[in-house]
């Protein structure tokens, strides 16, 4: 009687499905550690000729000094151009973006965050995201994309003299590639704390299930 009884609780019981592949996690993590240590090599490297009237603590930077944050940041801009490759011609590739970031609607932008401010955004199924997940989600490719674009006219202002031109000169690429590194810092802040807030989100990112 028991064993039929725990046949029948197997077979009604729900099947586990795959919220994150294997390709996911893995280009996630990569990129968290290449855009840690880029982030922090890079606030060495803007100590050392500041755009701003502050500078930032050496404890949240890394290298020692200027010659050792632009080793770091170059060792880690290769990781997380590759990485960001990857990840970039798998999605298009799987239809992993399509099915996953469109469409986003003004409207849905206006009440998933309504419904988020009030406690009322539904997390139940993390197979699909919601229009501000969605947004923010494509921002930050954008915004991936137009930093290394800008990173690149810093580091070879001659050989890319083009694409600094279009960046508006190398002295203006430095402030849209400080922007652009803002932006992610605060793409980071709500991505970890939303992560704190629905764990099993995490959990998927970590064992896909």
């Amino acid at each position: 009687m028991s064993s039929i009884s725990f046949s029948a609780e197997k077979a009604t019981a729900a099947p586990t499905r795959v919220i994150q592949p294997a390709w996911v996690r893995i280009v996630h993590w990569i990129n968290a550690v290449a855009m840690v240590l880029m982030i922090m090599s890079g606030w060495q490297i803007y100590n050392a000729s500041p755009l701003f009237n502050f500078t930032f603590s050496p404890m949240i930077t890394l290298g020692g000094w200027l010659g050792g944050g632009i080793m770091w940041h170059l060792a880690a801009m290769w990781l997380l151009v590759a990485n960001g490759l990857v990840y970039l011609v798998t999605g298009l590739a799987t239809g992993r973006f399509r099915r996953k970031l469109l469409p986003i609607t003004a409207t849905g932008v206006i009440d998933d965050t309504r419904a988020a401010l009030t406690g009322k955004l539904s997390h139940d199924d993390l197979t699909k995201y919601n229009n501000v997940q969605k947004l923010l989600y494509a921002g930050i490719i954008v915004v991936g994309i137009l930093i290394v674009l800008s990173g690149l006219s810093i580091w070879k202002p001659v050989q890319f003299q083009y694409l600094t031109a279009l960046f508006g000169g190398y002295d203006f690429a430095r402030y849209v590639h400080f922007a652009m590194m803002a932006l992610i810092v605060a793409f980071l802040v709500v991505h970890v704390a939303l992560a704190l807030l629905v764990p099993k989100s995490l959990r998927a990112m970590i064992i896909g299930r």
